[in-house]
This record gives C-alpha cells, sequence and structure tokens, in this order.
C-alpha cells in the first residue's frame, strides 16, 4: 500500500495579498488582527488545494513569521496540524524531514536589499545581507536550499513579483502565483484577498499534481557563509563563536559549514545574536 503524500506549508506574512506595511505584521501594531487573518486564509486555500489533488495527503503547517505564533488555530482547516512557536530546528520549515514530498512558500517576501519588494528583509531587519557561497540569498533561497538537503522539493510559492522572481531565479520549474504588484518597500498593487486566495488553491492543486517535474535544489558539501549585519556590537558577540571571523568589511562575517543544514542553524542563531541588546 502506498504511502499518503506528505506536505509541508511554510507560512509567512508579509507576502500575502493586501499586507504592505509592518502594523499589520507586527502584534504590537494596530493592524496586526487583520493581518493574521488574511495569512490564515491563504493558507486555508493552499491546504484546499492540496487536498483537491491528493484527498489522503497528510499536511502539516509551519507558522513561519516573527514570533511564528500568527495563524490562527481556531480557523485553520481542521485536517492539518499546525507547528507554531519557536525556537525550534529548522526555524520557517519546522517539520522539515526526509519524507516530505512537496514543500509549499505561502505570503513570502523578497530578500534583504532587493528593490522594489514589499517589506523585504532576510529573517531580520538586523542582517543587511546573507550570502552563500558568494551568492546573495534571502529566506526563500535559504529554506529552498534547506529543504534540499532533506531532498525536498519546493514547488510553489505566493507573494509579490520581487519574490517570484527571486524564487523563479532559483526553481524556475516551480509555480508562482503572484498575489500583488510592489511599488517599494511599503507599497503594492494587490489583488482582492479572495480573488488572491481562488488563485493560491488552483495554483497549488496544479503543483501538487505536478510535484515530480520540479528538481530538488541541492547544496552538496561544505559551504561558506557570509553575514552582513547592521551593528558593530553584533559583530564583536557573533565572533565569540567558534569558527567565525571577521572580513575586511567591518560588519560581514564569515565562516564555513560542513552542510547547509549547519550553514542554517548558525544564521538563526546570528538572528538572535543581532537582536542582543548590549549590557
Amino acid at each position: 500500500m502506498d504511502e499518503p503524500l506528505q506536505v509541508l506549508i511554510s507560512a509567512d506574512m508579509e507576502g500575502v495579498a493586501g499586507i504592505v506595511h509592518a502594523s499589520e505584521t507586527n502584534p504590537e501594531r494596530y493592524d496586526y488582527e487583520r493581518g493574521r487573518r488574511l495569512v490564515t486564509a491563504e493558507v486555508n486555500a493552499a491546504i484546499a488545494g492540496v487536498f483537491e489533488a491528493e484527498p489522503t495527503a497528510v499536511v502539516r503547517v509551519a507558522d513561519a513569521h516573527g514570533s511564528y505564533r500568527n495563524l490562527l488555530p481556531e480557523e485553520l482547516d481542521r485536517r492539518v496540524t499546525l507547528i507554531r512557536g519557536k525556537p525550534r530546528a529548522w526555524g520557517m520549515l519546522g517539520g522539515l524531514t526526509d519524507k516530505v514530498d512537496a514543500l509549499l512558500f505561502i505570503g513570502y517576501h523578497g530578500r534583504a536589499g532587493s528593490s522594489p519588494a514589499v517589506l523585504a528583509h532576510t529573517m531580520t531587519d538586523a542582517l543587511l545581507d546573507v550570502r552563500i557561497d558568494g551568492r546573495p540569498m534571502g529566506e526563500i533561497g535559504l529554506n529552498t536550499l534547506l529543504a534540499g538537503s532533506f531532498g525536498v522539493p519546493v514547488v510553489l510559492l505566493s507573494g509579490d513579483d520581487a519574490a517570484g522572481a527571486e524564487f523563479r531565479d532559483l526553481v524556475p520549474e516551480a509555480t508562482v502565483v503572484e498575489v500583488k504588484r510592489s511599488l517599494g518597500q511599503t507599497s503594492a498593487e494587490s489583488l482582492h484577498p479572495q480573488e488572491a486566495r481562488e488563485r493560491i488553491q488552483a495554483a497549488t492543486t496544479i503543483a501538487i499534481d505536478g510535484r515530480d517535474r520540479v528538481p530538488v535544489l541541492r547544496s552538496t558539501g561544505p559551504v561558506t557563509v557570509e553575514v552582513e549585519l547592521h551593528g558593530p556590537s553584533a559583530v564583536e558577540l557573533a565572533m565569540l563563536i567558534p569558527g567565525i571571523r571577521r572580513t575586511a568589511a567591518a560588519r560581514t562575517i564569515t565562516f564555513p559549514a560542513r552542510d547547509m543544514a549547519e550553514a542554517y542553524r548558525l544564521v538563526q542563531l546570528l538572528v538572535q545574536i543581532s537582536q542582543l541588546k548590549p549590557t
């Protein structure tokens, strides 16, 4: 008997239709509750698309924005399980294993420094750039490479046009759903939320049906990681970690990693360090 299809959905917020400002993605801001409803609805659309293609699929959803506590559990499709809260081993890809058959990115955004791109950043505003073997990588690239280290293909991404272009550059065979056109860091021309959801659902069904045509993006063997940090104190704290050194650029550190999984863990640690205040 065949094993059921295993699907993981990673849900961020900045790439959701209608969202253009931190007030809609930050729990301390006035419009956050609307943002929570919008992202939960887009995730439900993707879930519906998965089950339309594979009614017996096992679907897990990883809340992948900020605190990892944004999706509204009571409004999420009851056929799935929800992975929320932090810290956790694989960050935005909580629940990732080599048993996953297909990975979806919902509500994703462009990397730090990409312009124009709605709410562009890489994990935190304190990381100005992350490079893997010299190539700039945002959350899209880092997560796609991490998935690849487990042999898992990323078959679909939804977000703005900048995020779509970034993803296509990595995996041109995958499906992209552009729910808004970026006009700048905090402005966009967006689809109506219901229209966006319908497109996500339809595209997800197609992506799941065609998952075998999407290659796995692999980074084999050791990698060299460079991270440009915003503040000098973060650089000094990071250099307390064995193996990390400063480059000729004052705000950039570098380290070797045995593989992409190790690189991802260290970048997650640098995110936490970059947010510490000197005592």
